[in-house]
């Protein structure tokens, strides 16, 4: 099978992948922007001398200044892992929908709370405001990735989720910029730091928007029993009518995985806590969604993002704004290889090889970045321009940025989407956002004191974690690529893991041929039956 080629769990007309699932999906994933502009842009603001001159850093001693730092950036996380939680309910039993449009009004009002700081004022303002900034990203977390899974064709649901991934990207990048672009543009004041903080409301208020118009997810709105109104949102977004066969086939699949869920799980508020209390089968698969979180953290990702002038110091550059220009290009192979892995790579080559082969070379290349820090130790050997240790240094940095981003940055997102009942995916996703927030968190705080005694031991810390998560992903983690949501309960019955998929998917279609024959089956009886019944018509009739 050729790579760029779709894996159908069965024939899907071409109208299916239409614009109108791409533009939920984006509408939705407006929400990572927030998520990935907030996680970059925070490090490199704290970096500029108009904040740091306004809010005094220039008289704090190093563990002051890196203790402040620190909890200027996990308070968010913090807010973040609680929102995650915070967004079940709603999404419970308001909706995918109304859940985003939470999400963002509490986002807005922790951005407004931080553009009321100053230096008279103190942090306490940004403080507050990081939190709630932090509770609308959380809720937006978990409620994203479920919302855009649940209206997804089969063959596409990875590139669909990976939409919210590459919103986070796009985010990303214009957070790692920003303030290159201010400390070039504008004098040290108070503005020039305020405008970072203000540019979070232009994600905020586009999901805002956008979330009004959007139509609900029709998985959740047949969990509801809202049968007309599911059927209708669900033909509208595939584009098909609803004597379709395809229709038919999957309106079919949701009715049989809800029948089978009232019988094992439930539906109910309660009923998923129940299960993941009792149920080994649903706790495994929520220890696996937890447990992806705790190894793309332990990538050292977040360590990067949020403290990236730190990193590239660690290295070598020198001077605020080269070290700004390099977390921007930074953000720009990030950005490029999470749109190659949006187009070719997530549906292509399969979520479990993506993991595997993004921590092999991954790992490579921090174990290389490390050792030449510690034998060159370049920040105390501080040089005006980086010789060619430092030049292959970055280059293995970047490198790894590569190995990373299309692998452990966005796969584990898409995995928590899809491995999970209807009924259980919301508080699935919440534990698996909760887990992402309470690593980032963890990392986050910690990361400046880290630098600060383990040098160049960070980095040796996180490729050997890199080397670890190899044998979590090929002993416990299947390949659900192509296989629809309704399926994954059998998926995650077949052993050993890494021959499941290519079962599952020969046993899918069997059952679509199967479905077939007994729809054209049941299509010949009955217009057999008709005839019948207009021949004896005829019969009955009087001969003139």
């Amino acid at each position: 099978m050729s790579i760029l080629k779709l894996v159908e769990d069965r024939p899907t007309p071409k109208v299916v992948y239409n614009w109108r699932v791409y533009l939920l999906a984006a509408v939705a994933s407006c929400s990572s922007c927030m998520i990935g502009y907030d996680s970059a842009f925070i490090g490199t603001t704290l970096a500029l001398d108009s904040f740091k001159s306004e809010f005094h850093f220039n008289i704090m001693s190093t563990t002051t200044k890196n203790l402040i730092s620190a909890n200027i950036v996990s308070c968010y996380q913090a807010g973040a892992f609680f929102g995650a939680f915070f967004a079940y309910p709603i999404g419970h039993f308001w909706g995918r929908r109304i859940g985003l449009i939470a999400a963002a009004i509490v986002f807005i009002l922790g951005a407004g709370l931080m553009l009321g700081a100053n230096g008279s004022r103190g942090l306490n303002l940004i403080y507050a405001g990081r939190v709630l900034a932090g509770v609308g990203v959380g809720a937006g977390s978990n409620i994203t990735p479920i919302y855009i899974s649940e209206l997804a064709p089969p063959a596409i649901r990875g590139r669909l989720v990976g939409v919210y991934e590459f919103g986070w990207q796009i985010g990303g990048l214009v957070g790692f910029w920003i303030n290159f672009g201010v400390s070039e543009t504008l004098a040290p004041n108070h503005k020039q730091w305020l405008i970072p903080f203000a540019v979070q409301l232009i994600p905020a208020g586009l999901l805002l928007i956008g979330s009004i118009f959007i139509r609900e997810s029709p998985r959740w709105l047949f969990s509801c029993g809202h049968r007309e109104e599911a059927i209708k949102n669900l033909c509208w977004i595939r584009q098909l009518p609803e004597d379709d066969i395809y229709m038919i086939e999957e309106i079919s699949a949701i009715d049989q995985a809800l029948e089978e869920q009232h019988s094992t799980i439930g539906v109910g508020f309660w009923k998923p806590f129940h299960a993941a209390a009792t149920n080994k089968r649903v706790m495994y698969r929520l220890f696996l969604g937890s447990m992806l979180f705790f190894w793309q953290n332990g990538s050292g990702i977040n360590a990067i993002n949020y403290y990236s002038p730190t990193v590239f110091k660690s290295i070598g550059v020198t001077g605020t704004n080269t070290s700004l220009l390099s977390t921007g290009i930074f953000g720009v192979v990030k950005t490029v290889v999470t749109f190659v892995w949006l187009l070719y790579l997530i549906d292509r080559v399969g979520r479990r090889n993506l993991l595997l082969i993004g921590a092999a070379g991954g790992s490579v290349c921090l174990w290389i970045v490390g050792a030449y820090i510690k034998i060159a130790e370049p920040e105390n050997n501080p040089k005006s321009s980086m010789d060619g240790g430092g030049v292959a240094a970055m280059f293995f940095f970047y490198l790894w940025t590569v190995f990373y981003t299309p692998t452990w940055n966005g796969t584990p997102w898409v995995l928590n989407s899809e491995m999970f009942d209807t009924n259980m995916r919301s508080l699935a996703q919440a534990c698996a956002a909760a887990s992402n927030w309470l690593w980032n968190f963890l990392v986050s705080r910690f990361t400046p004191q880290m630098f600060t005694t383990m040098g160049y031991g960070v980095y040796f810390f996180f490729a050997s974690l890199m080397m670890c998560s190899i044998l979590f992903v090929w002993f416990l983690v299947p390949e659900t690529k192509g296989i629809p949501l309704e399926s994954m309960e059998r998926l995650f019955e077949i052993k050993p893991i890494w021959r499941a998929h290519g079962q599952i998917v020969a046993n899918l279609r069997v059952d679509e041929e199967q479905f077939r024959n007994d729809i054209q089956e049941s299509s010949l009886a009955q217009a057999k039956l008709y005839a019948e019944q207009v021949e004896h018509t005829a019969a009955q009739e009087p001969k003139n």
